[in-house]
This record gives C-alpha cells, structure tokens and sequence, in this order.
C-alpha cells in the first residue's frame, strides 16, 4: 500500500444513474487527516441538480415499486457480490480519507456485504397479514384486512465520515429493498468511500434514475434537500445538533436520527476488573473514540477505583499510536478542528484540578490517548462528547450515584455495566437511560440485525436492519367485503 498520493482525482457526481460533473463547474477538495493533503476533489452539486435527481428518483421508483421483492434482491446481492470483489480497494480509500485502519476499514466493507445480503433475506420473510372482521367483538363477518407493508417514495439517506461504508449501506439497501428511490448524501470526509460505494451499486446495474449520490456544500445543498417537498423519509446519522435542526426543518415527513452519545461504563465494586478494563479499552480508543457508541465517560465504585485506574493506564501505555497504514487503534483525528476542540476539553478538566493519568500529548490532530482520573460534575469533559481519545473517570460512592450520573446526560444512547452479579446488572440496566445496554461487554452498534436507537439526544426512530425496513416503508390496509 502506498501512502502517498501521486495523482488527483475529480469524481464525478452520480446523478439520476449517470456519472456526471456538476454544471456549477465547482468541486470540494478532500483532505486525508493523516496525509495531511489533498487526495481527491468532489463536486459541489447545485439544487438544480438536486431538483433533477428527485425528479428521476420519483420516476424510477414508481417502476421499482413494482418489482418483485425477489427481483430487488438479486441487485442488492450483486451490489455485496461487487463490494467484497472491491473490498480491498475501498478499503484503501476508507484508510485514505477518513484515517480509519486498513484491517478495521476492510472489515467495514466486508460486513456491508453481508448487511446488505442480510437485508435482502430480511425482506423476504417480512410477511403481511390478514384480519378477520369479527375478531372485535360484534365486528362483521364479512370483512377481510389485508395488512401490508408499501414503499414512502423517496429516501434522504445522509451519513457520517467515521463508517462512510457501512452506515451509508445500512440506509440505502433498506430503503431500496421497501421498494422506495433513494437521494443519497455522504459526509463530505467520506464523499470519495460512498463514491466507491456506489460504482460498486452501479456496477450492480441498478435502474437507471432510481439513486443519485449528491456530493456538495451543506450550505447549498444541506437545508435545501432536507426541506425538499420531493423527500418522503429521512434517515440521517451525524451530531446532535445537525438532528435537533433536521427535525426542525422536516416537516411531516417519517425521520430516523442517530445522533451522538456520552455512553457510560458503570463498573461496580464486583466487576472482573480485566473484562472491564478490556471493554473499556476497545469502547474508548478504537479509531480514536470517533464512534458515537465509544465509551466516553467511566463511573466506577470508588473502592476498586484505583485499581482500575492503574490497569487503565499499563493498558493505555501498550496502545499503537500513529499512522492507519500500519494498523494504529490511536490515528490522527479527522480534522485539525476536532483535535482542538478534544485537547480544549483536556485543558478544561486540568485546569479544574483533574489529575492526568496519561496522555495529553499532541502532534497537529494526532492526540495520544489520555486518561482523566478524579474527574468532576464542574468539568466540560463529564458532559460533552469528545469524539476524540479522551477517557474521563468519575468516582462514585453507589451504584445509585453512578446511575444518577448517567442519566444527567443529555444523551442516552448507549451504557455498559460491569458486574459479576446478574440481577445487579438487570436493576442497573432497568434505570438507566439509554437505547441499549451492555452487560460486561462494551458499547457498539451491531450486531446489524439488533434494534439500534438513542433516546433524549442520542436519537429519534430505531435502527436495525429489520427496523430500518419498517422505517422505510408504510402500512397499507385492504379490505375485502364479502357477500
């Protein structure tokens, strides 16, 4: 694999199923965050595009609606068949553009297939139903419901640079396999993955029209597809505060956010310290904590707290740090930016007498992982979401305390919990506010088939890909009336 970039790319746009430059005769460049150059320039889509790939969306999908779910399945799987033929070239891509390791970016791919494949499979065993009038009481006999599930029209897919692969898929072959069209918009970092992405889908020969992938400034083209009155559905994973303004500005329209997180790692006082401190490690580090499921804050019983403390830190020490290329579970952050905001939180909790475990050093946006111990309430770190290799630990006296901790947060997406005693673990997991809880293990999102969903400010809707399916679709009822 080579690291350096020798020649620039322009990618095209792909509109209404044709490859196109954008008439605006403008691109984006895309830097690599730990190139630290350009390694690709996008197109700066117009809303006279974006009205056009609608338009063709709308057209296409009233045919694909009509398609058997079987003969929507055979594009999707030729699309997983052409992502793993292509895994490794994407892969470098996904390593080039969002710094995600090589290993971890290959696998991204490689489980997309299989989401994708899943999906497919998924939709054919959903199964309508039939009612019978008279099993309401004094209903009449003569009546016959047939439930079944239609397409919305057309879907707004809009997805994040941290698994520009994965989470675009997880929208668009949901969204395909109901039946509906789908305008697809990529994280700007991530613009050039999901253009890899979707050559492999095109390759697949999908219906010409049925799907544009729209790259462009959100300032153009953001608020503009969202308040589309051509968009039907809008799946979006990003920032909270990106959700709180897309649900401010869909109006009547089915909405499914994924927004971020301040997941929580309750451990009590029984915990098996090495399984926590393994989870904990593989929740907050991994690509660098840019996950919305990371573990970001620790809320341990202070009477095994310095010992975890200590196995944190030797476990910190033993991190690779540097370069995605080789492998690195500390990379660079996706941009400059980012990296100030994670070291001003840093700065935050140090200056209000937090003690620094490990860490705080720098090189332009590659933070070396750090570790806060005796964090507290007053401190920025608590509350925010770094997306970046900072761990906060907040001592707790109860599990009450800790419990009382967590839901303080504005987010509520995920919370692990580590304990040895199972009911303890089920009395915690019932109070705590979140979408998902982890019994000795740490927070992710998957497997691809389990209900994913946040709830306060981590996220609207849920996720999964059977959710995802009935999230992008409607029920429709007929109803027979018998002589």
């Amino acid at each position: 694999m080579a690291s350096n970039v020798s020649e620039l790319i322009t990618y095209n746009a792909y509109l209404a199923g044709e490859w196109k430059e954008s008439s605006s005769g403008e691109t984006i460049a895309i830097k690599s965050p730990w190139l630290r150059q350009t390694i690709g320039n996008v197109q700066a889509v117009t809303r006279e595009e974006v009205d056009a790939a609608i338009e063709s969306a709308h057209a296409a999908q009233k045919e694909w609606a009509q398609k058997s779910l079987s003969e929507r399945g055979t594009y999707l799987e030729r699309w997983a068949d052409e992502l793993e033929k292509n895994a490794e070239e994407i892969a470098r891509t996904v390593m080039q553009e969002v710094g995600k390791g090589y290993k971890d970016a290959k696998k991204e791919v490689v489980r997309t297939a299989d989401l994708i494949r899943y999906t497919v499979q998924e939709a054919l065993h959903m199964h309508g139903e039939s009612l019978r009038g008279d099993g309401f009481p004094g209903g009449p006999q003569n009546k016959i419901g047939i439930v079944e599930r239609v397409p919305l029209g057309v879907v707004l897919a809009i997805s994040p640079f941290n698994y520009p692969v994965n989470l675009a898929a997880s929208k668009i072959a949901p969204a395909l396999m109901a039946g509906n069209g789908v305008i697809f918009k990529p994280a700007t970092q991530g613009s050039v993955s999901g253009i890899k992405m979707i050559e492999a889908l095109d390759k697949a020969g999908l219906p010409k029209g049925l799907l544009s992938l729209t790259t462009g400034r959100g300032s153009v083209i953001g608020d503009y597809l969202v308040e589309h009155k051509g968009i039907d559905m809008i799946s979006f994973t990003g920032g909270s505060n990106t959700g709180h303004h897309l649900s401010q500005q869909s109006v009547m329209i089915p909405l499914v956010l994924e927004l971020g997180g301040k997941d929580p790692a309750i451990v009590c006082e029984d915990a098996d310290l090495d399984v926590a401190v393994k989870s904990i490690m593989n929740g907050a580090f991994s690509y660098s904590g840019q996950r919305c499921t990371a573990i970001k804050r620790v809320l341990v019983n202070e009477k095994v707290a310095d010992r975890l403390v200590k196995k944190l830190k030797d476990a910190i020490e033993k991190l690779s740090v540097g370069s995605p290329e080789e492998d690195s579970t500390v990379v660079p952050l996706i941009d400059d930016k980012s990296a100030d905001f994670v070291q001003s939180l840093i700065d935050d909790a140090l200056a209000k007498n937090a003690d620094l475990v490990i860490g705080n050093k720098r090189k332009d946006n590659l933070l070396y992982p750090t570790l806060l111990d005796h964090v507290t309430e007053d401190m920025d770190v608590a509350w925010i979401e770094p997306f970046g290799p900072v761990l906060p630990v907040i001592r707790v006296q109860s599990d009450e305390e800790a419990v009382e901790i967590a839901n303080k947060s504005e987010f509520g997406l995920q919370a692990s919990i580590f304990t040895q005693d199972v009911d303890r673990a089920f009395a915690i997991a019932k109070k705590v506010e979140a979408g998902t809880v982890q019994v000795n293990g740490r927070t992710e999102r998957g497997p691809d088939h389990f209900p994913f969903l946040g709830v306060k400010s981590s996220g609207m809707g849920v996720q999964g890909i059977h959710h995802s399916l009935i999230s992008m679709s409607r029920v429709k009822v007929t109803v027979l009336n018998l002589k």
